[in-house]
């Protein structure tokens, strides 16, 4: 795909007690992706592939246009992980001087001015930071060097929604240019709901869809009913379904056309959190 900026190709990556089994999925020009699954799906082992942090055993990773880890440009690529990565003895002040001789692209009035709408201390080790405050340090940086791309895993953990619903505008005003392009990975889907393009999900290591955010809450859907409604439900309708104490719950891929065949139903719109819980915690059919 010419305008990707990011493809994954078959990756693969082999653990003991884990494989990333033969993954593809593309990041457009101009758009966020949404990484879900729950813990230990894959999220963090597919992050660590894409940016040549992890040896993959098979596949391709096609990162702005390259395929060779090592002649990406660092610069072009904004990263946040789910805890520090920088050297916890060193305060934002110092660090910015380090980064200035790191990244051609550095933009030292723009970490100034984070920084301040941060609130962050510039003279304070970045060890007596808390994990909020380190979450909002990373985020600075990342948007300190002129990226293309983002790349985000789990970065509004440990914020409050204040603050995490401006780290969102932020990331939905990075993209405006069409040129820049984000993928994040959350555990929060709510999140994801307000910003993403596309989701992506995994579960034990392979994919289960990638879809358009748009057709996945307009389309799919949560009926609660029933033995009795339940049993005359087409099974093929059905995408995955439980059964709970005092009710079956069945997840639908096409709401409108499920209510207009069972008028007795009541089915209701799903969250990317429902159609998650679904796939992990149903029967998928």
């Amino acid at each position: 795909m010419e305008n990707a900026a990011l493809e994954l190709m078959d990756v693969s990556k082999h653990y003991t007690d884990f494989t990333l089994d033969h993954i593809s999925f593309q990041v457009p020009r101009g758009c966020i992706v949404g990484l879900i699954g729950e813990n230990g799906a894959g999220k963090s082992t597919t992050i660590h592939t894409v940016l040549g942090l992890t040896h993959k055993d098979g596949g391709t990773v096609s990162l702005l246009g390259e395929t060779d880890p090592d002649k990406i440009c660092r610069d072009q690529i904004g990263v946040v992980f789910d805890g520090n990565n920088y050297p916890e003895m060193l305060t934002p002040a110092q660090l910015g001087k380090v980064f200035k001789n790191i990244y051609h692209s550095w933009d030292q009035d723009r970490y100034t001015k984070l920084l301040e709408h941060f609130r962050l201390p510039i003279n304070k080790r970045l060890r007596q930071f808390s994990k909020g405050m380190k979450m909002k340090y990373a985020i600075s940086v990342a948007f300190s060097h002129n990226s293309r791309m983002l790349i985000l895993d789990e970065a509004t953990s440990g914020l409050d929604p204040v603050m995490r619903d401006e780290i969102l505008d932020m990331l939905l005003d990075f993209i405006q240019d069409e040129d820049h392009s984000i993928l994040v990975s959350s555990h929060i889907t709510s999140d994801l709901e307000k910003i993403a393009d596309y989701i992506v999900f995994l579960h034990n290591g392979r994919i289960v869809f990638s879809k358009p955010k748009d057709e996945l809450l307009d389309c799919y859907g949560i009926i609660k009913c029933g033995g009795a409604l339940f049993d005359k439900i087409d099974k093929k309708e059905i995408i995955a379904y439980r059964k709970m104490d005092y009710e079956w719950q069945i997840l639908v891929e096409n709401r409108q056309a499920v209510q207009k065949k069972y008028p007795d139903a009541l089915v209701t719109p799903a969250t990317i959190d429902e159609i998650m819980l679904m796939y992990v915690k149903g029967e998928v059919s």
